[in-house]
């Protein structure tokens, strides 16, 4: 499966808000400085809780607010909505190559978009200081893409440095680090 195989299916962004929702994301970008941004885009996600265009919205505003440990918890709704959406397994752990091979039938589109939450989930947690659970995603995505499509070959060598500088500070001076 060719994940960059763009063929023209609708996107998430594409499934059209309500009008009340379609305000609040206006009114959020509108003012995204502003602390009534998050106000509004929280109100939009109680009442589209389920629309990706909602979700990533939010997610963007915590990224780029830099408000990392929300923005994993939203990156983490983004993956079970597109799992369930493309009768997947509810965890990211269960994922199985044949899965996704069959999740590009119902929507190639969905299912990148899946994997790239699941990217943008382990560099949070990069960025939050937790290279294991970065790494067990990373991992998911190499196993499931071989040809490295989506590109994570490289956050996946910078998760494995960082699990091993932690395991050698565990180790006190008792090892030292030959690298970078």
């Amino acid at each position: 499966m060719d994940l960059l195989d763009f063929n023209g299916e609708p996107m998430y962004f594409d499934e059209p808000v309500t009008p009340e929702v379609g305000r609040l994301l206006a009114y959020a970008a509108e003012h995204y400085g502003d602390p009534v941004a998050e106000h509004s885009l929280l109100r939009a996600y109680f009442l589209e809780p389920e629309h990706l265009t909602v979700v990533v919205a939010l997610y963007r505003y915590f990224y780029y607010r830099r408000c990392y440990r929300e923005a994993l918890a939203t990156a983490e709704r983004a993956i079970r909505l597109a799992a369930a959406r493309l009768d997947l397994p509810a965890r990211w752990q269960d994922l199985s190559e044949s899965d996704l091979g069959a999740s590009v039938l119902v929507s190639m589109s969905l299912t990148r978009f899946l994997l790239l939450a699941l990217k943008g989930a382990g560099y949070l947690l990069l960025r939050l200081g937790e290279p294991v659970a970065a790494l067990e995603r990373f991992d998911k995505i190499a196993e499931i893409d071989t040809s490295d499509r989506l590109g994570i070959k490289e956050l996946r060598a910078l998760a494995q440095g960082a699990v091993t500088e932690a395991a050698v500070a565990r180790a006190g001076g008792n090892l030292s680090f030959i690298g970078r």
